[in-house]
């Protein structure tokens, strides 16, 4: 039966003999993290940004200056607090200042619209919000519909080397009540929080995912689902030294990826940290020249983007031990060829917001290269692979769900007890709505989606959401959101809609409508209108058919 833990499966240890079948985890909570490193390293590079160096000591200085702020402006235990910010100090500062009180953190992709922070906040019932400073005026204006109390304004201008003063324009502060400075939050307060019991199983993060019924849930993670994480990857990557690597940041934190393996793991072991807020192909390419980084965390376009890109002839790349690839699958051509220039390993995984992130990952440095492989199951970590039909684990080959369980796993989705139903089984298995099944070898190869998810450039983008939105336009009878394959980001957001009776409209006249109520990421790079979509015989739209037949015209076309 495809039921399986990593332990049970001994001749996995074969392709992957340094690491452990099971961990007892030491109860390290996310604040600890950072208390220990600034303990142990406290004077190593913790954060470099833009060419500025912070240690660990004066990170730690920073962070408690911060939770002194929030405990000032009413935060207390299990408050959340909104952060929409990128890749930068800021960010590491207000996300670990709000661990050291014990509340939640509220991650938000700053690319989101308003319609769409102003539900995740009134959701989360989020009470500060700490921004980008150019976002902070609108935010200033979105308050009143909203929770939030205390907005915290934060420039990018704010931590730049001599040097480069200058060369990253700060927005001025909004006008307005309870709307602060970064830095003056930090100048005002001293590092002096107040003591706060955080315990192991408390929640640490609200991080929000697509909804079934178009609109986010927020899965919950506590600190012992984001700390075992952090410890399994630590034996995962065995040949990691603490103290002596860097890490390139470049996934953003906001991202469950981005906030575990390019934040929290490299805190955990004392490790440099390259922050890079917008993650270009020459952004990239530089910081691997500057820094050397031996680890990084990447999604498929960031490989392709700088194959492409004419910097990668200057750019030793043999500086990385260990290379991770998420969000989508990795063209294998790409990933021979980035691995051929690099000399290290390009290990692929699986994983979702709900499981800290990941499930399975192909070995580190040992094992058979399957190519289309998510890898094996994570240390402690329980899968299913599940027949639809008969709701029997399936047998080996089989396609079936894939349901996981392990210490990684979320309890649920916050004040959402009808979707947690839905996704996680009374005795704790999470349902993940993908198609796969294992070989006889123990590795795991996803084949379809039971969901509609789309997934553009490492982003989850759930149809249902974008669908909404255009039923919203009065012209729109029906419409249907398909991905469509993309060689550089994975998939497309295509759009087919049909019109009531007697209307006419444009595509172009479609793409202004959404743009205001969808990020940059989610609009589609198809808007089509069809007299009629493919329906069943109770009118049920046949998305699987409809995009069988844009594939078959796409192919048509090329021929």
């Amino acid at each position: 039966m495809s039921k399986i833990r990593y332990q049970d499966k001994p001749w996995l240890k074969h392709y992957a003999p340094q690491v452990p079948a099971h961990i007892e985890y030491k109860k390290i909570c996310i604040p600890h993290m950072l208390e220990n490193a600034a303990k142990c390293y406290p004077y190593n590079v913790a954060l470099i940004f833009q060419g500025y160096f912070l240690n660990y000591l004066d990170l730690k200085d920073m962070v408690d200056r911060f939770a002194t702020c929030l405990a000032d402006f009413g935060v207390r235990k299990g408050d959340r607090v909104a952060v929409l910010l990128p890749n930068c100090i800021h960010t590491v500062v207000t996300y670990y200042a709000i661990m050291r009180l014990g509340a939640v953190a509220v991650m938000n992709n700053p690319l989101y619209t308003d319609r769409e922070l102003e539900y995740q906040f009134n959701d989360s019932g989020s009470k500060v919000l700490v921004c980008l400073d150019w976002l902070a005026e609108r935010m200033t204006a979105l308050r009143p519909r909203t929770g939030i109390k205390q907005i915290v304004s934060a420039s990018l201008a704010d931590y730049l080397p001599a040097d480069k003063e200058g060369s990253i324009p700060a927005a001025p502060l909004p006008k307005a009540e309870d709307v602060y400075d970064f830095k003056w939050c930090l100048d005002k307060y001293p590092p002096q929080p107040p003591e706060v019991e955080v315990n192991w199983t408390d929640m640490a993060v609200l991080q929000y995912t697509g909804g079934t019924t178009g609109l986010p849930k927020a899965a919950i993670l506590t600190h012992s689902n984001l700390s075992s994480m952090v410890q399994m990857y630590v034996a995962w990557i065995f040949d990691a030294e603490p103290g002596k690597e860097t890490m390139l940041a470049a996934t953003p934190v906001f991202h469950i990826l981005g906030m575990q393996v390019a934040m929290n793991l490299p805190i955990y072991m004392g490790w440099r940290n390259v922050l890079i807020p917008k993650p270009t192909p020459d952004a990239l390419l530089e910081a691997i020249r500057l820094y050397r980084p031996n680890f990084a965390p990447l999604v498929p376009t960031h490989y392709i983007g700088m194959l492409q890109h004419p910097d990668l002839a200057k750019t030793d790349l043999t500086c990385f031990k260990g290379l991770f690839s998420g969000g989508a699958s990795l063209p294998v051509e790409v990933l021979h060829r980035f691995e051929e220039i690099s000399g290290a390993m390009i290990c692929e995984g699986f994983g979702m917001s709900e499981t800290s992130p990941q499930t399975h990952l192909n070995p580190y440095k040992g094992g058979p290269r399957k190519p289309g492989s998510i890898g094996v199951g994570w240390i402690d970590t329980e899968i299913r692979i599940v027949d639809i039909e008969t709701g029997q684990d399936a047998p080996v080959g089989q396609p079936g769900e894939m349901w996981f369980r392990g210490p990684q796993v979320t309890s649920g989705y916050y004040n959402k007890p009808e979707e947690t139903a839905l996704a996680i089984t009374e005795d704790g298995w999470l349902k993940s709505g993908d198609i796969a099944y294992m070989d006889e070898d123990g590795y795991f190869y996803v084949v379809d989606r039971k969901k509609d998810m789309i997934i553009s450039s490492g982003y989850n983008i759930y149809p249902r959401e974008i669908e909404e939105v255009f039923y919203q336009h009065p012209k729109v009878n029906k419409v249907a959101a398909i991905g469509i394959p993309d060689a550089k980001r994975g998939e497309n957001v295509g759009v087919y809609i049909s019109l009531k009776a007697g209307e006419t409209a444009t595509p172009e006249e479609f793409m202004e409508f959404c743009k205001p109520l969808l990020a940059k990421y989610k609009w589609p790079t198809v808007i089509e209108i069809w007299d009629e979509l493919p329906e069943s015989n109770v009118g049920k739209l046949l998305k699987r058919q409809l995009r069988d037949m844009v594939l078959e015209r796409m192919a048509a076309a090329k021929a």
